[in-house]
């Protein structure tokens, strides 16, 4: 018997009991099993016992780090028997320390969600780097909560992009409206535009939301400065073309990449800084299971070097 074990992550009063609270009520995920919750930190809000009746859920509180463990939670399952788990995770604690620990045979991570209060989530990002990519880098969902006019969402989806490229980001409204893209206002490029100019600053920002929707750019025209990273193996027309991305200090960069094909390799050489113009054609990756967009260059010219060759977010 598989039990599907749910990992709640996220800060102190980042809204994960609420969140566990409203999955817990859903008539979409219960349907009558019963459920073991293991919480890890208490905050502000609290699981009401009536509520976890109905809920057929039994609690469990977890003290420190040290306390989670195999013979724990094999305790825990023995006791309980469990016909799933969710697991609301310390903030201050490493959810590597989790995803590297033994489980009961049976227990199986099926979803690692996290919280994020929008209104903290620069401070913490230009302030506490680390901490965050450790929160976020296993992430299957992030909810980012208490979202509301002044909310930057380019800010938050390049650096949470930056961290964890697969992972779904959400933006939660103050009146409990969802989204998961960024308006055409919220975008430093015109879209409709003949040719889409990207400037040097705003590369991160283009490569993931092209990651996340590569539909949106699909037959479009665009300009977008990068480096000549590599030839691809089996093309002598190809390269591999973009910027490397900070992601939470100079010895942590990650590839932000995208595949250029029709181009004559001739005229420039690897780790050139190139300008191209070409047009965005979106082709199916089966090693990924997902959509990818590929440039056909139309022009592709040697320039200068910029004096920062990274891409930044923060």
């Amino acid at each position: 018997m598989t039990v599907p074990v749910y990992l709640f992550t996220g800060f102190l009063e980042s809204g994960k009991t609420t969140l566990i609270c409203d999955t817990l009520d859903s008539p979409d995920f219960t349907e009558n099993e019963k459920s073991l919750l293991i919480c890890c930190e208490e905050g502000l809000e609290d699981y009401a016992k009536s509520s976890l009746k109905k809920w057929k859920t039994d609690l469990f509180f977890i003290d420190s780090l040290e306390d989670l463990s195999y013979e724990l939670l094999i305790e825990l399952n023995k006791k309980y028997r469990p016909d799933r788990v969710l697991i609301e995770y310390n903030g201050t604690w490493n959810p590597k320390d989790f995803m590297e620990m033994e489980l009961p045979i049976g227990w199986l991570v099926v979803q690692i969600v996290s919280c994020v209060d929008a209104s903290t989530f620069q401070m913490y990002a230009q302030n506490m780097k680390q901490m965050i990519f450790n929160q976020l880098v296993y992430s299957d969902l992030i909810i980012f909560n208490r979202c509301d006019e002044n909310t930057d969402k380019r800010f938050i989806r390049n650096n949470v992009k930056a961290i964890n490229k697969n992972a779904q980001v959400i933006y939660e409204s103050l009146d409990g409206s969802v989204t998961d893209q960024l308006s055409q206002e919220e975008l430093p490029f015109d879209l409709d535009a003949d040719v889409i100019q990207i400037e040097d600053d705003d590369y991160g920002l283009f490569y993931m939301d092209a990651l996340d929707y590569p539909d949106k750019y699909k037959g479009k025209t665009i300009e977008v400065k990068g480096i000549a990273i590599s030839a691809v193996e089996g093309n002598k027309n190809a390269m591999v073309m973009g910027r490397y991305a900070m992601v939470c200090c100079a010895d942590d960069v990650s590839l932000c990449g995208i595949l250029v094909r029709n181009v004559d390799r001739t005229k420039f050489n690897q780790n050139d800084w190139v300008k191209l113009k070409g047009i965005i054609h979106v082709l199916f990756n089966p090693e990924y299971e997902r959509y990818f967009i590929v440039i056909d260059a139309l022009e592709v010219n040697v320039v200068e070097p910029l004096k920062d060759p990274y891409v930044y977010f923060s």
